[in-house]
Protein backbone atom coordinates (compact mmCIF):
# COMPACT_ATOMS: atom_id res chain seq x y z
CA UNK A 1 0.00 0.00 0.00
CA UNK A 2 1.18 3.13 -1.06
CA UNK A 3 2.09 5.77 2.65
CA UNK A 4 0.05 8.83 2.85
CA UNK A 5 1.21 12.11 3.68
CA UNK A 6 1.12 14.73 6.72
CA UNK A 7 0.45 17.89 7.02
CA UNK A 8 1.66 19.87 9.86
CA UNK A 9 -0.47 23.01 9.75
CA UNK A 10 -0.69 26.09 11.99
CA UNK A 11 -4.38 26.52 13.09
CA UNK A 12 -3.35 30.23 14.09
CA UNK A 13 -3.93 31.59 17.56
CA UNK A 14 -7.62 31.39 18.21
CA UNK A 15 -8.90 33.86 15.61
CA UNK A 16 -10.13 31.15 12.61
CA UNK A 17 -9.64 33.53 10.35
CA UNK A 18 -6.38 33.83 10.51
CA UNK A 19 -5.76 30.09 9.03
CA UNK A 20 -4.02 30.66 6.07
CA UNK A 21 -5.48 30.00 2.83
CA UNK A 22 -2.75 26.58 2.38
CA UNK A 23 -3.53 25.92 5.68
CA UNK A 24 -7.38 25.66 4.66
CA UNK A 25 -6.94 23.51 1.04
CA UNK A 26 -4.95 21.33 3.11
CA UNK A 27 -8.09 20.56 5.60
CA UNK A 28 -10.64 20.37 3.08
CA UNK A 29 -8.19 17.72 1.21
CA UNK A 30 -7.46 16.03 4.48
CA UNK A 31 -8.58 11.75 5.13
CA UNK A 32 -8.14 12.61 8.90
CA UNK A 33 -7.63 15.47 10.98
CA UNK A 34 -5.79 15.37 14.41
CA UNK A 35 -6.50 18.99 15.85
CA UNK A 36 -5.15 20.38 19.51
CA UNK A 37 -6.99 22.15 22.47
CA UNK A 38 -5.66 25.64 21.37
CA UNK A 39 -6.64 25.04 17.65
CA UNK A 40 -10.02 26.56 17.00
CA UNK A 41 -12.69 24.16 16.66
CA UNK A 42 -14.52 26.52 13.96
CA UNK A 43 -11.54 25.19 11.52
CA UNK A 44 -13.49 22.06 10.75
CA UNK A 45 -15.92 23.30 9.06
CA UNK A 46 -13.12 23.10 6.33
CA UNK A 47 -13.25 19.31 7.21
CA UNK A 48 -14.89 16.80 4.02
CA UNK A 49 -18.21 15.18 5.41
CA UNK A 50 -16.77 11.71 5.30
CA UNK A 51 -13.38 13.08 7.11
CA UNK A 52 -12.13 11.02 10.16
CA UNK A 53 -11.81 14.07 12.66
CA UNK A 54 -9.50 13.25 15.60
CA UNK A 55 -9.48 15.38 19.08
CA UNK A 56 -5.82 14.94 20.84
CA UNK A 57 -6.46 17.83 22.96
CA UNK A 58 -3.62 19.45 25.14
CA UNK A 59 -3.64 21.94 27.57
CA UNK A 60 -0.74 22.92 29.75
CA UNK A 61 -0.09 19.75 31.79
CA UNK A 62 -3.50 17.87 30.95
CA UNK A 63 -3.18 15.85 27.82
CA UNK A 64 -6.36 13.46 26.63
CA UNK A 65 -3.36 11.48 24.39
CA UNK A 66 0.46 12.11 25.09
CA UNK A 67 2.58 13.42 22.48
CA UNK A 68 4.35 9.45 22.06
CA UNK A 69 0.41 8.61 21.39
CA UNK A 70 -0.15 11.44 19.06
CA UNK A 71 2.56 10.66 16.74
CA UNK A 72 1.56 6.57 16.87
CA UNK A 73 -1.34 7.96 15.37
CA UNK A 74 -0.09 10.15 12.59
CA UNK A 75 2.26 7.09 11.52
CA UNK A 76 -0.63 4.73 11.84
CA UNK A 77 -3.02 6.69 9.26
CA UNK A 78 -0.04 7.94 7.35
CA UNK A 79 0.88 4.18 6.89
CA UNK A 80 -2.55 3.49 6.07
CA UNK A 81 -2.32 5.43 2.86
CA UNK A 82 -4.27 8.26 4.44
CA UNK A 83 -4.13 12.00 4.06
CA UNK A 84 -3.76 13.41 7.58
CA UNK A 85 -4.30 17.30 8.75
CA UNK A 86 -2.07 17.65 11.69
CA UNK A 87 -3.69 20.90 13.15
CA UNK A 88 -1.65 22.49 15.67
CA UNK A 89 -2.58 25.81 17.63
CA UNK A 90 -0.45 28.73 16.51
CA UNK A 91 2.72 27.55 14.03
CA UNK A 92 4.19 24.03 14.46
CA UNK A 93 7.70 25.07 14.61
CA UNK A 94 7.04 27.64 17.51
CA UNK A 95 6.75 25.59 20.53
CA UNK A 96 4.33 23.63 18.99
CA UNK A 97 6.46 19.96 19.15
CA UNK A 98 6.17 19.85 15.13
CA UNK A 99 9.89 19.90 15.11
CA UNK A 100 9.68 16.57 16.90
CA UNK A 101 6.56 15.03 15.28
CA UNK A 102 8.54 15.76 11.53
CA UNK A 103 11.38 14.02 13.08
CA UNK A 104 9.30 11.06 13.76
CA UNK A 105 7.74 11.07 9.67
CA UNK A 106 11.27 11.76 8.59
CA UNK A 107 12.50 7.98 10.79
CA UNK A 108 9.36 6.72 9.34
CA UNK A 109 10.09 7.65 5.47
CA UNK A 110 6.78 9.33 5.45
CA UNK A 111 6.42 12.56 3.12
CA UNK A 112 5.31 15.69 5.33
CA UNK A 113 5.11 19.17 4.75
CA UNK A 114 4.77 22.31 6.86
CA UNK A 115 2.55 24.83 6.50
CA UNK A 116 3.16 27.64 8.41
CA UNK A 117 0.92 29.19 11.01
CA UNK A 118 0.08 32.70 12.85
CA UNK A 119 1.50 32.17 16.17
CA UNK A 120 0.22 33.90 19.16
CA UNK A 121 3.23 35.30 19.89
CA UNK A 122 2.94 38.08 17.00
CA UNK A 123 -1.07 37.75 16.84
CA UNK A 124 -2.16 38.14 20.20
CA UNK A 125 -0.01 41.03 21.29
CA UNK A 126 -1.34 42.61 17.98
CA UNK A 127 -4.93 42.07 19.21
CA UNK A 128 -4.09 43.89 22.45
CA UNK A 129 -2.99 46.90 20.24
CA UNK A 130 1.24 46.19 20.84
CA UNK A 131 3.64 46.27 17.98
CA UNK A 132 6.19 43.80 19.05
CA UNK A 133 8.51 45.75 17.14
CA UNK A 134 9.27 50.20 16.78
CA UNK A 135 11.43 52.39 15.54
CA UNK A 136 10.90 54.65 18.51
CA UNK A 137 11.00 51.83 20.84
CA UNK A 138 12.44 49.01 19.96
CA UNK A 139 14.91 46.94 17.04
CA UNK A 140 14.55 43.27 18.29
CA UNK A 141 12.28 41.05 20.04
CA UNK A 142 12.36 37.30 21.91
CA UNK A 143 10.25 34.30 21.73
CA UNK A 144 10.93 32.37 25.17
CA UNK A 145 9.43 29.87 26.24
CA UNK A 146 8.05 30.10 30.06
CA UNK A 147 7.59 26.67 30.02
CA UNK A 148 10.79 23.94 29.41
CA UNK A 149 11.20 20.85 29.48
CA UNK A 150 11.81 19.83 33.09
CA UNK A 151 13.73 17.00 32.18
CA UNK A 152 16.62 18.98 30.90
CA UNK A 153 19.48 19.47 33.23
CA UNK A 154 19.38 23.58 33.59
CA UNK A 155 17.78 25.63 31.53
CA UNK A 156 18.86 27.50 27.88
CA UNK A 157 17.46 30.77 28.47
CA UNK A 158 20.06 32.91 28.60
CA UNK A 159 18.60 35.40 31.40
CA UNK A 160 21.27 37.15 30.96
CA UNK A 161 21.27 38.64 27.37
CA UNK A 162 17.73 38.85 26.73
CA UNK A 163 17.44 41.15 29.97
CA UNK A 164 19.41 43.81 28.82
CA UNK A 165 20.02 43.12 25.29
CA UNK A 166 17.10 42.27 23.86
CA UNK A 167 14.31 44.88 23.38
CA UNK A 168 10.66 43.53 23.30
CA UNK A 169 10.42 39.72 24.65
CA UNK A 170 7.50 37.33 24.43
CA UNK A 171 7.31 34.40 26.62
CA UNK A 172 4.78 31.79 25.44
CA UNK A 173 3.32 29.22 28.10
CA UNK A 174 4.84 31.15 30.97
CA UNK A 175 1.78 32.33 33.41
CA UNK A 176 2.26 29.57 35.93
CA UNK A 177 6.28 30.75 36.10
CA UNK A 178 5.30 34.30 35.62
CA UNK A 179 6.99 34.62 39.04
CA UNK A 180 9.81 32.95 38.27
CA UNK A 181 10.35 35.07 34.61
CA UNK A 182 10.08 38.47 36.55
CA UNK A 183 12.47 37.73 39.66
CA UNK A 184 15.41 36.46 36.59
CA UNK A 185 14.68 39.33 34.70
CA UNK A 186 14.80 41.84 37.37
CA UNK A 187 17.90 40.07 38.98
CA UNK A 188 19.71 40.11 35.40
CA UNK A 189 19.69 44.12 35.26
CA UNK A 190 16.10 44.51 33.79
CA UNK A 191 14.79 47.24 34.96
CA UNK A 192 11.06 46.92 37.68
CA UNK A 193 9.76 49.67 36.18
CA UNK A 194 9.24 47.81 32.75
CA UNK A 195 5.79 47.19 31.32
CA UNK A 196 4.38 44.10 30.72
CA UNK A 197 0.99 42.93 29.89
CA UNK A 198 -0.62 38.95 29.60
CA UNK A 199 -2.81 38.53 26.86
CA UNK A 200 -5.11 35.08 27.60
CA UNK A 201 -7.10 34.03 24.61
CA UNK A 202 -5.34 36.54 22.61
CA UNK A 203 -7.50 36.96 19.10
CA UNK A 204 -10.54 35.71 20.41
CA UNK A 205 -13.66 37.73 21.84
CA UNK A 206 -12.41 35.85 25.15
CA UNK A 207 -9.24 38.18 25.21
CA UNK A 208 -8.44 39.44 28.49
CA UNK A 209 -5.17 41.26 29.48
CA UNK A 210 -3.78 42.70 32.28
CA UNK A 211 -0.87 45.21 32.68
CA UNK A 212 1.63 46.40 35.02
CA UNK A 213 4.97 46.28 35.81
CA UNK A 214 7.94 43.53 36.23
CA UNK A 215 7.83 45.01 40.04
CA UNK A 216 3.89 44.24 40.41
CA UNK A 217 2.99 42.07 37.34
CA UNK A 218 2.76 38.83 39.72
CA UNK A 219 0.71 40.19 42.19
CA UNK A 220 -1.80 41.24 39.46
CA UNK A 221 -1.99 37.65 38.05
CA UNK A 222 -2.29 36.21 41.83
CA UNK A 223 -5.20 38.89 42.54
CA UNK A 224 -7.15 38.28 39.61
CA UNK A 225 -7.14 34.52 39.02
CA UNK A 226 -5.53 35.01 35.65
CA UNK A 227 -5.20 31.64 33.93
CA UNK A 228 -3.78 30.16 30.92
CA UNK A 229 -3.33 30.34 27.85
CA UNK A 230 -1.79 33.51 27.82
CA UNK A 231 0.89 34.99 26.05
CA UNK A 232 3.52 37.70 28.38
CA UNK A 233 5.28 40.82 26.45
CA UNK A 234 7.81 42.66 28.22
CA UNK A 235 9.20 45.87 26.80
CA UNK A 236 8.55 49.50 26.26
CA UNK A 237 6.29 48.77 23.13
CA UNK A 238 3.69 48.02 25.65
CA UNK A 239 3.12 51.29 26.64
CA UNK A 240 1.28 51.54 22.93
CA UNK A 241 -1.56 49.69 23.90
CA UNK A 242 -2.86 52.70 25.74
CA UNK A 243 -3.17 54.19 22.04
CA UNK A 244 -3.27 51.20 19.44
CA UNK A 245 -5.53 49.05 21.55
CA UNK A 246 -8.38 48.11 18.96
CA UNK A 247 -9.50 44.93 18.51
CA UNK A 248 -11.17 45.52 22.55
CA UNK A 249 -13.01 48.65 21.12
CA UNK A 250 -15.51 46.49 19.04
CA UNK A 251 -19.08 46.90 19.78
CA UNK A 252 -19.63 43.15 19.92
CA UNK A 253 -16.41 42.55 21.54
CA UNK A 254 -16.65 39.96 24.89
CA UNK A 255 -20.26 38.61 23.32
CA UNK A 256 -21.39 35.22 22.99
CA UNK A 257 -24.10 35.40 20.09
CA UNK A 258 -26.27 32.21 19.29
CA UNK A 259 -27.09 31.71 15.63
CA UNK A 260 -29.79 29.75 14.80
CA UNK A 261 -29.88 29.87 10.93
CA UNK A 262 -29.32 26.94 8.82
CA UNK A 263 -25.90 26.40 8.58
CA UNK A 264 -26.04 27.30 4.71
CA UNK A 265 -26.97 30.08 4.93
CA UNK A 266 -25.58 31.69 8.13
CA UNK A 267 -22.10 32.69 6.93
CA UNK A 268 -22.69 35.93 6.35
CA UNK A 269 -24.91 36.80 9.63
CA UNK A 270 -21.93 34.69 11.59
CA UNK A 271 -19.08 36.95 9.31
CA UNK A 272 -20.74 40.29 9.80
CA UNK A 273 -21.26 39.64 13.96
CA UNK A 274 -17.63 38.11 14.27
CA UNK A 275 -16.29 41.89 12.48
CA UNK A 276 -18.43 43.62 14.83
CA UNK A 277 -16.50 41.47 17.65
CA UNK A 278 -18.98 38.91 18.52
CA UNK A 279 -18.06 34.90 19.36
CA UNK A 280 -20.42 33.26 17.50
CA UNK A 281 -21.61 29.77 18.27
CA UNK A 282 -23.62 28.14 15.45
CA UNK A 283 -26.68 26.24 17.01
CA UNK A 284 -28.64 25.86 13.20
CA UNK A 285 -31.96 24.35 14.33
CA UNK A 286 -33.31 24.50 10.52
CA UNK A 287 -31.76 22.65 7.44
CA UNK A 288 -33.02 23.02 4.26
CA UNK A 289 -34.04 20.66 1.77
CA UNK A 290 -36.16 19.77 -1.21
CA UNK A 291 -39.21 18.62 -0.88
CA UNK A 292 -39.90 14.93 -0.56
CA UNK A 293 -42.31 14.65 -3.44
CA UNK A 294 -41.00 17.26 -6.90
CA UNK A 295 -43.91 16.18 -9.02
CA UNK A 296 -45.80 19.31 -8.20
CA UNK A 297 -43.23 21.74 -8.97
CA UNK A 298 -41.93 20.16 -11.74
CA UNK A 299 -45.29 20.02 -12.93
CA UNK A 300 -45.86 23.80 -12.42
CA UNK A 301 -42.67 24.57 -13.91
CA UNK A 302 -43.64 22.51 -17.23
CA UNK A 303 -46.71 24.70 -17.51
CA UNK A 304 -44.60 28.08 -16.68
CA UNK A 305 -45.70 29.91 -19.20
CA UNK A 306 -49.50 29.68 -18.21
CA UNK A 307 -48.56 32.29 -15.21
CA UNK A 308 -48.46 35.92 -14.91
CA UNK A 309 -46.61 36.18 -11.95
CA UNK A 310 -44.18 34.60 -9.73
CA UNK A 311 -44.04 35.21 -6.75
CA UNK A 312 -40.84 34.50 -4.47
CA UNK A 313 -40.43 35.15 -0.66
CA UNK A 314 -36.81 34.25 -0.16
CA UNK A 315 -33.58 33.28 -1.49
CA UNK A 316 -34.23 29.16 -0.91
CA UNK A 317 -37.16 29.55 -3.06
CA UNK A 318 -35.62 31.03 -6.02
CA UNK A 319 -32.37 28.60 -5.28
CA UNK A 320 -34.17 25.60 -5.19
CA UNK A 321 -36.95 26.65 -8.18
CA UNK A 322 -34.19 27.36 -10.65
CA UNK A 323 -32.38 24.25 -9.45
CA UNK A 324 -35.15 22.49 -10.68
CA UNK A 325 -35.76 25.11 -14.06
CA UNK A 326 -32.77 23.60 -15.09
CA UNK A 327 -32.59 20.19 -14.61
CA UNK A 328 -36.12 20.07 -16.63
CA UNK A 329 -33.81 21.32 -19.49
CA UNK A 330 -35.27 24.60 -19.49
CA UNK A 331 -33.22 28.54 -18.29
CA UNK A 332 -34.65 32.36 -18.27
CA UNK A 333 -36.08 32.58 -21.39
CA UNK A 334 -38.93 30.13 -20.62
CA UNK A 335 -40.53 32.67 -18.19
CA UNK A 336 -40.78 34.56 -20.88
CA UNK A 337 -43.34 37.26 -19.94
CA UNK A 338 -43.86 35.93 -16.51
CA UNK A 339 -43.51 39.40 -13.58
CA UNK A 340 -41.20 37.86 -10.98
CA UNK A 341 -42.40 39.47 -7.30
CA UNK A 342 -39.14 39.00 -4.53
CA UNK A 343 -39.27 39.47 -1.13
CA UNK A 344 -36.55 41.64 0.29
CA UNK A 345 -33.35 42.80 -1.62
CA UNK A 346 -31.44 39.22 -0.98
CA UNK A 347 -33.74 37.27 -3.25
CA UNK A 348 -33.86 40.54 -5.59
CA UNK A 349 -30.56 39.79 -5.81
CA UNK A 350 -30.56 36.56 -6.08
CA UNK A 351 -32.51 36.72 -9.10
CA UNK A 352 -30.44 39.52 -10.78
CA UNK A 353 -27.34 37.00 -10.39
CA UNK A 354 -29.07 34.62 -12.69
CA UNK A 355 -29.76 37.30 -14.96
CA UNK A 356 -33.81 38.04 -13.54
CA UNK A 357 -35.19 41.14 -13.07
CA UNK A 358 -37.80 42.03 -10.27
CA UNK A 359 -40.73 43.64 -11.23
CA UNK A 360 -42.33 44.29 -7.75
CA UNK A 361 -40.71 44.50 -4.32
CA UNK A 362 -42.31 45.72 -1.12
CA UNK A 363 -40.84 48.56 0.18
CA UNK A 364 -40.82 46.06 3.89
CA UNK A 365 -40.04 42.65 3.73
CA UNK A 366 -43.33 40.59 4.79
CA UNK A 367 -45.98 38.83 3.36
CA UNK A 368 -48.93 41.74 4.46
CA UNK A 369 -46.85 44.11 2.34
CA UNK A 370 -46.78 41.69 -0.64
CA UNK A 371 -50.41 41.71 -0.19
CA UNK A 372 -50.65 45.32 -0.09
CA UNK A 373 -48.27 46.20 -3.47
CA UNK A 374 -51.12 43.63 -5.35
CA UNK A 375 -53.75 45.66 -4.05
CA UNK A 376 -52.81 48.30 -6.25
CA UNK A 377 -53.05 45.78 -9.06
CA UNK A 378 -55.98 44.57 -11.19
CA UNK A 379 -55.34 40.45 -10.28
CA UNK A 380 -58.71 39.33 -11.64
CA UNK A 381 -58.30 35.98 -13.32
CA UNK A 382 -54.26 36.85 -12.54
CA UNK A 383 -52.51 33.44 -12.77
CA UNK A 384 -49.80 33.51 -9.44
CA UNK A 385 -47.29 30.65 -8.92
CA UNK A 386 -46.35 30.77 -5.21
CA UNK A 387 -43.01 28.75 -4.87
CA UNK A 388 -42.84 28.26 -0.78
CA UNK A 389 -41.39 26.25 2.10
CA UNK A 390 -43.17 24.00 4.48
CA UNK A 391 -44.95 25.44 6.63
CA UNK A 392 -45.39 28.88 5.48
CA UNK A 393 -48.12 31.33 6.73
CA UNK A 394 -51.26 30.93 4.31
CA UNK A 395 -51.70 34.91 4.47
CA UNK A 396 -50.44 35.36 1.10
CA UNK A 397 -52.00 32.71 -1.05
CA UNK A 398 -55.99 33.39 1.29
CA UNK A 399 -55.40 37.26 -0.17
CA UNK A 400 -54.40 37.04 -3.47
CA UNK A 401 -57.55 34.76 -3.94
CA UNK A 402 -59.85 37.00 -2.34
CA UNK A 403 -58.55 39.69 -5.31
CA UNK A 404 -59.79 37.10 -7.68
CA UNK A 405 -56.56 35.89 -8.77
CA UNK A 406 -55.61 32.12 -9.41
CA UNK A 407 -53.15 30.80 -6.66
CA UNK A 408 -50.93 27.93 -7.09
CA UNK A 409 -49.07 27.31 -4.01
CA UNK A 410 -46.43 24.91 -4.48
CA UNK A 411 -43.49 23.27 -2.10
CA UNK A 412 -40.49 24.47 -3.37
CA UNK A 413 -38.34 23.29 -0.19
CA UNK A 414 -38.64 21.81 3.16
CA UNK A 415 -37.74 23.39 6.25
CA UNK A 416 -36.09 19.96 8.23
CA UNK A 417 -35.67 20.88 12.16
CA UNK A 418 -32.12 20.35 12.98
CA UNK A 419 -30.06 19.73 16.34
CA UNK A 420 -25.98 20.72 16.27
CA UNK A 421 -23.82 21.96 19.28
CA UNK A 422 -26.72 21.54 21.77
CA UNK A 423 -24.40 20.69 24.57
CA UNK A 424 -22.54 23.11 24.25
CA UNK A 425 -25.30 25.66 24.08
CA UNK A 426 -26.56 24.44 27.18
CA UNK A 427 -23.23 24.32 28.68
CA UNK A 428 -22.83 27.94 27.88
CA UNK A 429 -26.61 28.57 29.15
CA UNK A 430 -25.50 27.43 32.90
CA UNK A 431 -23.01 29.22 32.63
CA UNK A 432 -24.89 32.58 31.29
CA UNK A 433 -22.43 32.81 29.03
CA UNK A 434 -24.97 33.14 26.44
CA UNK A 435 -25.35 36.91 25.45
CA UNK A 436 -27.65 37.08 22.39
CA UNK A 437 -29.78 34.44 20.41
CA UNK A 438 -30.69 35.74 16.75
CA UNK A 439 -33.92 34.16 15.26
CA UNK A 440 -33.88 34.43 11.58
CA UNK A 441 -37.71 32.62 11.11
CA UNK A 442 -40.66 31.27 12.71
CA UNK A 443 -39.00 28.20 12.28
CA UNK A 444 -36.04 29.03 13.97
CA UNK A 445 -37.31 30.04 17.10
CA UNK A 446 -39.91 27.18 16.86
CA UNK A 447 -37.07 24.72 16.49
CA UNK A 448 -35.08 26.31 18.92
CA UNK A 449 -37.74 26.23 21.48
CA UNK A 450 -38.33 22.11 20.66
CA UNK A 451 -34.09 21.64 21.77
CA UNK A 452 -35.46 22.36 25.50
CA UNK A 453 -37.57 20.68 28.21
CA UNK A 454 -40.22 22.69 30.75
CA UNK A 455 -37.37 22.17 33.59
CA UNK A 456 -34.57 24.06 31.23
CA UNK A 457 -36.92 26.59 29.85
CA UNK A 458 -37.58 27.90 33.40
CA UNK A 459 -34.19 27.61 34.49
CA UNK A 460 -31.98 28.57 30.91
CA UNK A 461 -33.79 30.28 29.18
CA UNK A 462 -36.15 33.30 31.34
CA UNK A 463 -33.61 35.77 31.16
CA UNK A 464 -31.95 35.18 27.67
CA UNK A 465 -32.15 38.43 25.52
CA UNK A 466 -33.37 37.74 21.65
CA UNK A 467 -32.83 39.97 18.57
CA UNK A 468 -35.34 38.87 15.97
CA UNK A 469 -34.62 39.95 11.76
CA UNK A 470 -38.86 41.04 11.75
CA UNK A 471 -42.16 41.70 13.89
CA UNK A 472 -43.38 38.14 12.55
CA UNK A 473 -40.35 36.06 13.89
CA UNK A 474 -40.81 38.71 16.70
CA UNK A 475 -44.47 37.81 17.59
CA UNK A 476 -43.63 33.80 17.10
CA UNK A 477 -40.61 34.34 20.06
CA UNK A 478 -42.64 35.99 22.48
CA UNK A 479 -45.88 33.58 21.92
CA UNK A 480 -43.07 30.81 23.11
CA UNK A 481 -42.34 32.86 25.75
CA UNK A 482 -38.61 34.65 24.78
CA UNK A 483 -37.94 38.69 25.66
CA UNK A 484 -37.42 39.89 22.07
CA UNK A 485 -35.03 43.03 22.98
CA UNK A 486 -33.50 43.71 18.77
CA UNK A 487 -36.08 43.97 16.35
CA UNK A 488 -34.69 45.51 13.03
CA UNK A 489 -36.34 48.25 10.79
CA UNK A 490 -35.09 46.88 7.82
CA UNK A 491 -35.99 42.73 7.78
CA UNK A 492 -32.44 42.15 6.20
CA UNK A 493 -29.44 40.14 7.67
CA UNK A 494 -27.59 43.59 7.52
CA UNK A 495 -30.39 45.28 9.59
CA UNK A 496 -30.27 43.23 12.00
CA UNK A 497 -27.00 43.14 12.84
CA UNK A 498 -27.00 47.06 12.33
CA UNK A 499 -30.03 46.83 15.50
CA UNK A 500 -27.66 44.77 17.15
CA UNK A 501 -24.88 47.00 16.98
CA UNK A 502 -27.32 49.76 18.45
CA UNK A 503 -28.67 47.82 20.89
CA UNK A 504 -25.62 47.04 22.88
CA UNK A 505 -24.04 50.59 21.86
CA UNK A 506 -26.93 51.64 24.25
CA UNK A 507 -26.39 48.95 26.75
Amino acid sequence: MKTGKVYLIGAGPGDPGLITVKGASCLERADVIIYDFLASRKLLKYAREDAEVIYVGKRGGAHTVSQSEINNLIVEKAKAGLTVARLKGGDPFIFGRGGEEAEILVGEDILFEVVPGVTSAIAAPAYAGIPITHRKHTASVAFITGHEDPTKPGSNVNWKNIATGVGTLIFLMGVKNVDRITEKLIEHGRSPDTPVVLVRWGTTSKQTVISGKLSNIVQQVEDSGFKPPAVIVVGEVVRLRSVLNWFEKKPLFGKTVVVTRARAQASNLVERLEELGAECLEVPTIEVAPPEDLTPLDQAIENIGAYDWLVFGSVNGVRFFLDRLYAGGKDARDLGDLKLCAVGPATARRLKESGLRTDLMPETYKAESIVAEFRKEDMTGKRVLLPRPTGARPILPVELGKMGAIVDEIIAYRNEPVCHNLDELKELLKKNEIDLVTFTSSSTVKNFRKLFTEEEVRTLLPDLTVASIGPITADTARKLGFKVSVVPEEYTISGLCDAIERYYKKV
